[in-house]
């Protein structure tokens, strides 16, 4: 472990659990983004369009992509916010919460998972540590970004 950075840990970490998520999604001809764009919609209110980006922490470009991709495939709808014409809310088709419940079973199986084979107090300064490195980017703790 001395010789690996924390930044290598974390990148091939999130590669192997996006991996592993977009294993089991193609088994149901879908992607991990698909699954977390579900999960980011709220099933009773809608989301607004400009809100899931940020959410999720993707570009606009990119979510555009998989929202026009969803829609086509019938698990999303788009309508007027009534509140603001100027703004879309995204919608869970029928097909849509479905494939929202099995998106969501796999994202609990995987915590679970890793639950039974990580000690409770190791799993908190996991918490702990990531909350820091979270912290420390968004507030631009590492790098001084006003040169």
């Amino acid at each position: 472990m001395k010789d690996k950075t924390i930044d290598y840990l974390l990148r091939t970490t999130w590669l192997s659990v996006s991996k592993m998520y977009n294993e089991e999604a193609a088994k149901f001809d879908s992607t991990m983004a698909t699954g977390l764009t579900l999960l980011s919609i709220d099933q009773e209110k809608g989301t607004p369009s400009t809100s899931l980006g940020p959410k999720m922490g993707m570009e606009a470009t990119s979510l555009s992509r998989i929202l026009k991709t969803m829609e086509k495939r019938g698990l999303i709808e788009r309508r007027a916010n009534p509140e603001d014409g100027r703004s879309v809310l995204i919608y869970l088709t029928d097909f849509g919460r479905e494939k929202r419940a099995y998106s969501r079973e796999k994202v609990l199986t995987f915590n679970e998972a890793i639950k039974n084979n990580v000690s409770e107090e190791k799993l908190r300064h996991f918490y702990e540590v990531a909350e820091l490195i979270n912290d420390m980017v968004s507030n631009k703790k590492i790098y001084n970004q006003s040169k």
